[in-house]
């Protein structure tokens, strides 16, 4: 590509020689190319300017007619229909259809039809034959002649081209050019800036400088970068996808008490519940739609227990479910699917995945945010037991890459996110009967289900051993710029 200075020498010393230039596709480059139009525009606008003056142009638009890839081959190699008549042998005899389209293939599909309209050939059983002895291929005549002039007589022929995919109509911009007051073949350079020099020297007093242009859009900024946590999360959602799950909808971050807790079988006086665990909305502050009668369920089998359990045996309180809170976990979200689940005719297993956003209120350390991401997965099936549970952590999180897994049947605190040192990665188990059971599940169902926090993994992947520095005001926007793709 020429640059910009060589396009402007160009168009100033053919004007020397023409003294006008008619039209800008006539221009040729040192090494006999044709000028990228685009290209040129920027020369001329450059020469034009109102303290050089150095030329003056116009704008030519004009429409042409272009062959697509399709009409270049027929111009080249002949129409569809011409290549089925070639195909059927002189004689009485002709041709088989199926043995025209093992020879021509989608060719013959395309100019069979064609053909017959043409009245070349005709049938004679299952055999295409000959109408007549010879054909004008006018499709081929008349692309070639769009090809070499740009445009046909007959419009049309134009328009019944265009309708096959043939051509099609483009517009073509150039230039006419013509000397301006202050034509030269000399380009004064400009300067750009006073500088030091010029300062000291006194040259910016006679120097010609270049007019700032206002209206230029300027370097434009660099683009957006992902997060770390996005990458990450992202390798997730494919690895969930990847083993056939389905995504859980969790945009909803305020959750009711109720789906939260109550139908998780989690006791209305657990610590979780208190005002240091989780955060309490204001306004709205209740809500009051549940499921009647599995509301209900919930509310006996916390009270005095039943499907095999003795309850709490406390006095539940719609008060306390009907509670507003932003979601201290995804699976309150896991429940209400789970209760859909067991609305249907038939069960069905499932699968289920969810990675978003949960609320705790926690004092916020080098390990701890009050609000981070939880990844969770759900199996839902009959039979299943810890072993499964078990077989398929080992498969998810050597697909992350983690081969060396242990597993623990106690609640286990988190630890510093660092090498070398066993980390806990997350927590499982099996959902209770309690829980399940009052949803209208089959108690031969089992849902295993586990769950571990975006952010840890990602602290470890890349190597970031205080969660501030991860998500909050004190990221630094440059690790976000600079860390690679994840890839477990």
């Amino acid at each position: 590509m020429s640059t910009t200075e060589e396009l402007q020498n160009l168009v100033l010393t053919t004007l020397d020689v023409r003294g006008t230039i008619l039209n800008t596709k006539d221009l040729v480059t040192s090494d006999n190319k044709e000028v990228d139009q685009l290209a040129l525009l920027g020369a001329l606008k450059s020469l034009s300017i109102a303290d050089k003056e150095m030329v003056k142009y116009e704008t030519i638009e004009e429409e042409v007619w272009i062959l697509t890839d399709e009409g270049n081959e027929i111009a080249n190699k002949g129409s569809h229909e011409a290549k089925v008549f070639d195909a059927i042998p002189i004689g009485e005899e002709g041709i088989a259809i199926s043995a025209l389209h093992e020879i021509l293939g989608e060719t013959a599909k395309i100019g069979q039809g064609k053909a017959f309209k043409n009245k070349w050939i005709t049938k004679n059983g299952d055999n295409l034959v000959r109408a007549v002895d010879s054909i004008i291929d006018q499709t081929r005549i008349d692309l070639e002649a769009i090809r070499s002039t740009g445009t046909h007589s007959d419009p049309k022929v134009l328009s019944e081209l265009r309708k096959r995919k043939l051509c099609d109509k483009h517009k073509v911009i150039s230039y006419s050019v013509s000397k301006g007051s202050k034509f030269s073949l000399t380009i004064e350079k400009q300067a750009r800036d006073v500088t030091f020099e010029m300062l000291q020297s006194g040259e910016w007093k006679k120097a010609n400088f270049k007019k700032y242009n206002f209206d230029a859009l300027g370097i434009p900024p660099s683009g957006g970068h992902l997060h770390p946590l996005l990458k990450v999360r992202e390798e997730f959602r494919q690895i969930f996808f990847e083993m056939g799950f389905e995504e859980m909808p969790t945009n909803k971050f305020v959750e009711s008490s109720f789906w939260n807790f109550d139908s998780l079988f989690q006791p209305q006086q657990h610590p979780a519940r208190d005002a240091h665990d989780t955060f309490f909305l204001k306004d709205p502050a209740i809500c009051t739609q549940f499921p009647t009668e599995y509301l209900e369920r919930v509310k006996e089998v916390h009270s005095v227990g039943g499907y095999g359990s003795i309850g709490y045996g406390y006095d539940w309180k719609i008060e306390e479910a009907q509670k507003l809170i932003l979601r201290t976990h995804t699976t309150a979200v896991s429940s209400l699917m789970l209760y859909k689940l067991a609305q249907q005719k038939e069960f069905k297993p499932v699968k289920y995945f969810s990675i978003d956003r949960v609320f705790r209120n926690e004092t916020v350390d080098a390990t701890h945010l009050a609000e981070f991401h939880q990844v969770e997965g759900v199996i839902a099936d009959k039979g299943l037991t810890l072993g499964d549970l078990i077989g398929f952590m080992n498969t998810f999180f050597n697909k992350m890459g983690v081969k060396n897994l242990r597993f623990k049947p106690a609640y286990n605190p988190y630890t510093e996110p660092s090498l070398g040192k066993w980390v806990e990665l997350g927590n499982s188990g099996m959902f209770r009967p309690e829980m399940l059971e009052p949803m209208g599940l089959d108690p031969d169902v089992r849902v295993i289900a586990w769950g571990l926090s975006l952010e840890r993994p990602t602290m470890i992947k890349y190597g970031i051993n205080n969660i501030r520095e991860l998500l909050g005001h004190k990221v630094n926007l440059t690790m976000i710029q600079n860390n690679p793709i994840c890839l477990f």
